[in-house]
């Protein structure tokens, strides 16, 4: 080594002196209990002549301990687009986003061509309400151009004091770019809510997988269960869920199936090679569900949808889902400071690795926009002759049910066209169900 330092005839910095030191198989090895490969000594004296550099040569002088943390940005972004440096204000905001408060937009964002994208928005938020859709190129934030920025460093731009305004440029495929001017607001998240479409069918949106987000779902099905047993289906709505906690994702495939395997992961060490397997903690393992999915579902998401389509407890609606299907572990470094890193890749109960490839849905349902066909006014029926005779079955009574049965599926049809598809499933699953009476 001190060959080579001296083959360059620079002086050796502090710098160096620690890198090259890092070179020995020995450092670190108590630490760890395991064996460190040498690090390659060209590109150390690479590393170390191109601080020096820095240091004495910038327009600006740079203190060292950014050159260091700019160092280790660069070689976490450099790996894939979801490992990065935490320190700081991004590792509250690590923290307060798997806890579900936090301040600030509402939108979880990866990183695409250089640029920041929109995984998704999250229900009920400013960036939601804002019209700020999965897919999404954001390129600018307050006037700051996004293009080679981390994903964290757009969100603390976007975070801030709740009633405050960020204005971010937003580039929509088939659109001129276009500004929103957004208010900031505490993101208190509640990651699962309910309701009744139909009588005995339930609409479940999970909005995103948090530490809390199981036991949100069971205590909202007990509330359903307690008011009807008679439930004959239920639609779960993953769309623009941009994942979460990996334990929530499997918590929840738990509540509906009683036996196999949920999900596995496989990385370089034994620690990141583990199996999740169902448990009989079950709510309902019977009902038929119907899972809807789009390009904003993603990794935690994924998991449910593959876990429960693999499983053939559920049939998986909607467009193919987003494709990650990697595994983010926090190592602290320090106080307030730690790394996000992919330590491993998730596979479902057979085996599909979902990375860059997704989720393929059961049945292929695009999001559009349907209304109902006017009615032809010459249109008529026996019910509508004059002197008719009435039904013995008593046709008033059920021309009223009939009439507030369309008018809720004409609601539903208008407003959520992958919903109501969802909907007329579940209804043909219990027609053509042999236990039917």
């Amino acid at each position: 080594m001190i060959f080579i330092i001296n083959a360059t005839n620079r002086r050796l910095s502090s710098f160096a002196l620690l890198s090259i030191f890092l070179c020995f198989p020995e450092v670190g090895a108590q630490e760890n209990q395991r064996t460190v490969l040498p690090l390659p000594l060209e590109e150390v004296r690479i590393f170390t002549e191109a601080l020096d550099r820095i240091r004495m040569s910038y327009v600006e002088e740079v203190d060292d301990k950014t050159l260091l943390e700019n160092a280790i940005k660069g070689m976490l972004s450099g790996l894939d687009p979801h490992s990065a440096y935490v320190i700081e204000n991004d590792y509250d905001a690590l923290q307060e986003t798997t806890t579900g408060e936090f301040g600030g937009l509402g939108i979880e964002v990866g990183r695409e061509n250089g640029y920041i994208k929109v995984i998704s928005p999250i229900d009920g938020t400013p960036a939601d309400k804002a019209g700020i859709e999965s897919g999404d190129l954001i390129i600018q934030i307050n006037n700051t151009p996004t293009q080679q920025i981390l994903p964290e460093e757009a969100a603390t731009l976007m975070r801030g004091e709740p009633g405050t305004s960020v204005t971010v440029t937003v580039a929509r495929e088939g659109q001129d770019p276009f500004d929103l001017t957004i208010t900031r607001e505490v993101i208190a998240i509640t990651s699962v809510r309910s309701r009744v479409l139909e009588p005995g069918y339930v609409y479940l949106r999970i909005s995103q997988f948090r530490v809390n987000t199981a036991n949100e779902l069971k205590e909202e099905l007990e509330d359903i269960y307690s008011d009807s047993e008679d439930i004959k289906g239920i639609v779960m709505d993953l769309r623009n869920n941009p994942g979460g906690i990996l334990q929530a994702s499997v918590d929840v495939v738990d509540a509906f199936v009683n036996q196999g395997r949920i999900v596995y992961t496989e990385g370089r060490i034994e620690g990141n090679n583990m199996e999740f397997m169902a448990t009989s903690d079950t709510v309902d393992e019977d009902v038929p569900m119907v899972v809807l999915i789009n390009n904003g579902s993603a990794s935690a998401s994924e998991i449910v949808a593959g876990a429960l389509q693999d499983q053939g407890r559920a049939i998986i609606m909607g467009t193919r889902s987003f494709g990650k299907g990697s595994v983010q572990t926090v190592m602290s470094l320090a106080e307030q400071r730690a790394i996000k890193l992919t330590t491993s890749l998730y596979f479902t109960p057979s085996g599909r690795s979902i990375q860059a490839q997704g989720i393929e849905p059961d049945i292929l349902v695009e999001n559009a926009f349907v209304t109902k066909r006017s009615r032809n006014v010459t249109q008529i029926s026996e019910s509508n002759l004059p002197n008719r005779l009435d039904n013995a079955n008593g046709i008033n009574e059920a021309e009223d049910e009939m009439t507030n049965a369309l008018l809720s599926a004409e609601e539903v049809l208008v407003t959520d066209y992958p919903l109501n598809e969802a909907l007329n499933v579940l209804k043909g699953i219990n027609t053509l169900s042999p236990n039917k009476p």
